[in-house]
């Protein structure tokens, strides 16, 4: 069984401060990672405090651990709050055929019920086992794994951390084996090489009862070369929003457009001011991807192309699968 677990910190190496508070304090060697499997350490850090440099840099040792000879599957410990758009990221620069196990723990190192040990063997059996080969980045938490495109923390306490809305998971870890359910799709995506630093601003702004677009115009002001707008109901926005939205457009600065409920994808159905004159102005409709992930999408598309109609045409692929 050729796994490597790379570790990052997070609740799953972290101990309670003379203060009471949660704090980072357990090196990777110290973790509950089951004998014969290769540790390395990385980063000792809350997620909440991850830039994206520290994901790029992860990204390329995650590569290279795959490439190595003798590799089936890499395990990484990681914090729960952003781990989903380190995997998506990952997803999105991963080769055919490779599966990334992100997991983590919802309960620090030194609660007498901690889930972080048991989500690192199930992720190590994930990592190495036939059935799973080739799913690209999943998560693994609680005995459910899930494809990093789908994935979203849904819980900020329980031990049941992540959902796929509109999916499930695409395996079950049991006592007897890995259960496949499905397999995810997977566009075709970016080679690391070409994202760069990632350093085209994109920002996510929320569409919430009379919001009049001030924020997207701080947006704009701060030098955004990109948006996603997290909209309401299909995708619909408020005037003022839609106004602002025009005036991005107008600008050459894409907008992708999400939903901000749970389940379902952004379409543009409504008129007389809603999702569809936002698809007529010639924002992007993401489909089911949330926001988070769309910022990580169109920062993609931005870095690996510099005209903006080839980068939106890099990403649609990735708006319906």
């Amino acid at each position: 069984m050729g796994v490597t677990v790379l570790t990052t910190g997070g609740t799953i190496a972290s101990r309670p401060s003379s203060r009471g508070d949660v704090r980072v304090a357990v090196p990777g060697t110290a973790l509950a990672v089951p004998a014969a499997v290769r540790v390395r350490e990385v980063m000792l850090a809350h997620s909440f405090n991850l830039t994206v440099a520290d994901v790029l840099r992860l990204a390329r040792r995650i590569l290279a651990e795959a490439d190595a000879s003798g590799v089936d599957g890499v395990v990484i410990t990681h914090g729960t709050d952003t781990m989903e758009e380190t995997a998506y990221l990952l997803d999105l620069v991963l080769p055919p055929g490779r599966t990334v196990v992100f997991t983590g723990a919802q309960r620090h190192a030194s609660a007498p019920d901690a889930d972080g040990p048991r989500n690192i063997a199930d992720s190590v059996r994930v990592a190495a086992a036939s059935e799973t080969r080739g799913l690209g980045a999943v998560i693994t938490m609680a005995g459910q794994v899930h494809a990093a495109r789908y994935a979203t923390k849904a819980h900020t306490l329980a031990p049941e951390a992540f959902a796929s809305p509109g999916h499930g998971p695409v395996a079950l870890v049991r006592d007897d084996g890995i259960e496949a359910i499905t397999r995810p799709a997977r566009p075709d995506g970016f080679r690391l090489a070409e994202l760069g630093a990632l350093e085209a601003r994109v920002d996510i702004v929320p569409v919430h009862l009379g919001a009049d677009g001030v924020q997207i115009a701080a947006c704009r002001a701060a030098g955004a070369r990109g948006l996603v707008v997290q909209a309401l109901g299909t995708g619909n926005p408020t005037p003022g929003v839609l106004a602002e939205i025009r005036t991005c457009l107008d600008q050459d600065i894409p907008v992708l457009v999400t939903s901000r409920c749970a389940e379902g994808p952004a379409v543009p159905v409504y008129g007389a001011g809603g999702g569809a004159d936002l698809a007529e102005a010639g924002a992007v409709f993401a489909g089911p991807l949330g926001a988070p992930k769309a910022r990580l999408l169109l920062m993609a598309a931005l870095a690996a192309e510099a005209d903006t109609e080839r980068a939106l045409a890099r990403l649609r692929p990735h708006l319906s699968a």
